[in-house]
């Protein structure tokens, strides 16, 4: 019996060492699969429970100016965001921070009893929000620094230099242009939790910053621009308006204005219109500035010559069935004068003899109908139709600057073209690139961006005749407000339709006024064009586009510290002159411009106006999503043809508007003009206090009343001039 108890007691024994040997090889065959097998996966899940990666974005590049100034920058500010685990009293923590962000308290509840270990209550705040959260000393709830962007001259340039959203991912401008360069690489955050709970965190990779940017744009030509543009907003009460300065050599823009603006530090809920960059997505009809398309290409061709007179049929001609008035019944122009007074029948003579095939080369050849290329999103390429889509009438029309789109950028260019003795340059705005902020030390990574290709347009012989020829317009034709003090100037006026976007026809009120130009004429230094969409009251770009351009080019010059050219007159003298109103542009309004033309000699009155024509209630070529206009022209020229000595007017010799100077002397002696060039007789004229019509070009040979005559002051002297 003891034999068989002792045998139970080592049977048992032997049981229990069997199981406990089963358990331990369970033991260790369960910590061998978690150990070896899963390893991996409960690792990672460790790591998500208790850690948390976060993407570190990198400060985007600077962008500054031509001479580097910043234009726009990354700071760092916090972020906020919470450990909802760590949150004693969610409720009472959602209704402080709800209070100071100024958010629903229960869509801040809901982010802090979420499930997440890591949520974010905001990004990029301003330093006073995110001190008072910090001041609350809030458990859970922590800070993180991230760039920001920042845009320390507010809406400068604004269009230009665009914005960008709350990831940095820009969204308009150059901030879109070039996001890739200026975005950089994001670097890498592990927060983590320790056995207490607690939160820390170590940067795992480092972000690498955005390479810099360097502008053509110069900031204090920007200013210029933009002041003297705010100035012409507030005077002309204009729907927008948009000013732009280039280098005609180099092609360079050195300021792009556009109004209205906007604040790139304050991006959310804005106007899509002020984001618009209305130099290089706007199209409209350029109107009376793309005659000089239509003679330049003229004189390169050998059509004509700027002496050569046409008969402008004292201001009506019919093309494709259409009759056309000019706004004054011209008689003999020559092309200068065709130019000068802004013939539309004369401009359309030209145009005929060129022909459609050599007038549509030098349209594609000045860069109209393709973008230009210019680093900055949303260019249009304008609206060219290809020779075998015109009309009949699609010569005269395009003559004149009708049936076809442009942008301000195309016709800066196209002017530049003009100024740069006959090479087109395509317009550029960055200059380069480096990875070295300017002013700190490194080992700077720079790029140069080369311009485009040029190509020539006209020869230097038939930009110099065109030169000398805009020149003309603003001594003695549409542009007299252009003239500038100190420096010699050209350029082209114009004065357009816009079309009703209801009624898809020409509004009889709205009007673009524009002026594209250039100076020191032999040498230009700059180019300038400005738009005006839609100012009320006065609209011609006489009035309206060539004395800002004026403003505008006389500071620009004398910043660039731009030899003068010609003599410096009196400033007093300048500014009463910039304030009057131009002969050209006194009188006359827009009534009617093309009528249909009976195939019956003897009808009486002729039919109703056809859509064809620019006019009130004609049908446009531009799409009204464009807001365009067109180019019925209403500028008015200097007196028709005839015998300067008996031309007579009716009207008073004061200005409807501006300063008027009473001379104490009671009259003044007319000078000797004869044998003298066009600007010495115009300076002469202006230091005797008489004003001077001008006929032809040359030297003086003829002049009204004759030297040693008495005049009142601000009395009329006639000159005709000849080769």
């Amino acid at each position: 019996m003891a034999a068989t108890a002792k045998h139970e007691g080592r049977l048992r024994l032997s049981l229990f060492a069997a199981f406990f040997c089963l358990w331990i090889l369970a033991i260790c065959g369960r910590l061998l699969w978690l150990q070896v097998v899963e390893y991996g996966f409960l690792t990672q899940k460790a790591a998500r429970q208790q850690q948390r990666s976060i993407e570190v974005s990198p400060p985007r590049g600077v962008i500054y100016d031509r001479k580097g100034r910043e234009l726009a920058m990354s700071v760092q500010v916090d972020s906020v965001f919470a450990v909802p685990s760590e949150i004693p009293d969610q409720a009472s923590t959602a209704n402080l921070l709800a209070h100071i962000l100024k958010i629903d308290p229960k869509e801040m509840l809901a982010k802090l009893e979420s499930s997440r270990s890591f949520t974010w209550i905001a990004r990029k705040l301003d330093n006073n929000v995110a001190g008072r959260i910090r001041a609350l000393n809030l458990k859970g709830i922590y800070f993180q620094k991230e760039p920001k962007r920042f845009y320390p001259k507010n809406d400068l340039a604004a269009q230009v230099i665009g914005y960008v959203g709350m990831d940095d991912e820009g969204l308009a401008g150059i901030e879109r242009s070039f996001n890739q360069r200026l975005s950089g690489r994001p670097g890498k955050m592990l927060i983590s939790m320790d056995a207490r709970h607690r939160w820390f965190g170590r940067v795992e990779k480092n972000p690498e910053p955005g390479q810099n940017l360097v502008l053509t744009i110069d900031e204090d030509v920007q200013h210029i621009a933009e002041k003297e543009l705010d100035a012409a907003m507030q005077k002309t009460h204009a729907e927008a308006g948009t000013v732009v300065i280039q280098n005609p050599k180099t092609g360079e823009i050195l300021a792009l204005a556009n109004r209205p603006t906007f604040n790139p530090n304050n991006s959310r809920g804005l106007d899509p219109k002020s984001l618009k960059n209305r130099a290089v997505s706007d199209v409209y009809e350029p109107g009376s500035t793309f005659k000089m398309v239509t003679i330049a290409a003229a004189l390169e061709e050998k059509v004509t010559s700027p002496n050569e007179v046409f008969d402008c049929q004292m201001g009506s001609i019919v093309v494709g069935g259409v009759r056309i008035h000019d706004w004054k019944p011209y008689g003999l122009l020559t092309v200068s004068q065709i130019l000068e007074r802004s013939s539309d029948v004369g401009a359309i003579k030209i145009a005929m003899r060129l022909g459609e095939d050599r007038m549509y080369k030098y349209i594609r050849g000045f860069g109209f109908g393709s973008q230009t290329g210019i680093e900055l999103s949303g260019e249009t390429r304008g609206i060219t139709k290809p020779v075998n889509r015109w009309s009949k009438m699609s010569i005269g029309a395009i003559s004149m600057g009708q049936e076809i789109g442009v942008s301000p950028l195309q016709l800066v260019s196209m002017t530049s073209s003009i100024a740069n003795d006959g090479v087109w340059t395509p317009p550029r705005i960055v200059a380069g690139s480096t990875s070295v902020a300017q002013g700190r030390t490194g080992t700077a990574q720079t790029v140069v961006f080369r311009p485009g290709q040029q190509h020539r347009v006209i020869s230097s012989f038939a930009a110099a005749e065109m030169k000398r020829m805009l020149e003309g317009v603003v001594l003695q034709g549409t542009g007299k407000n252009a003239i500038l003090d100190g420096y010699s100037s050209a350029g082209k006026t114009g004065t357009a339709q816009k079309i009703n976007p209801l009624t898809h026809r020409y509004d009889r009120v709205k009007h673009i006024a524009s002026f594209s130009g250039f100076a020191p004429v032999n040498n230009p230094a700059i180019t300038v064009t400005v738009i005006m969409d839609s100012p009320l009251g006065e609209h011609h770009g006489g009035t309206i586009g060539a004395p800002i351009f004026a403003r505008i080019a006389q500071q620009v010059l004398e910043y660039l510290d731009v030899p003068h050219d010609i003599e410096v007159r009196n400033p007093q003298r300048m500014l009463l002159r910039a304030k009057a109103k131009p002969e050209e542009e006194m009188e006359g309004s827009p009534d009617h411009v093309g009528e249909e033309v009976a195939e019956n000699d003897n009808q009486q009155e002729p039919p109703a106006i056809v859509a064809s024509a620019a006019q009130p209630g004609g049908q446009g070529i531009v799409p009204s999503t464009y807001h365009s206009v067109t180019a019925a022209e209403t500028e008015h020229a200097a007196p028709a043809d005839g015998n300067p000595a008996l031309l007579q007017s009716s009207k008073s010799l004061l200005p409807k508007t501006g300063t008027v100077v009473l001379d104490v002397e009671a009259a003044k002696t007319v000078p000797s003009f004869l044998g003298k060039p066009v600007r010495a007789v115009i300076e002469e004229s202006e230091k005797a206090g008489l004003e001077v019509d001008i006929f032809g070009s040359g030297v003086a040979r003829q002049q009204n009343p004759m030297p040693g005559a008495r005049l009142p002051t601000g009395g009329h002297v006639t000159v005709q001039f000849a080769r």
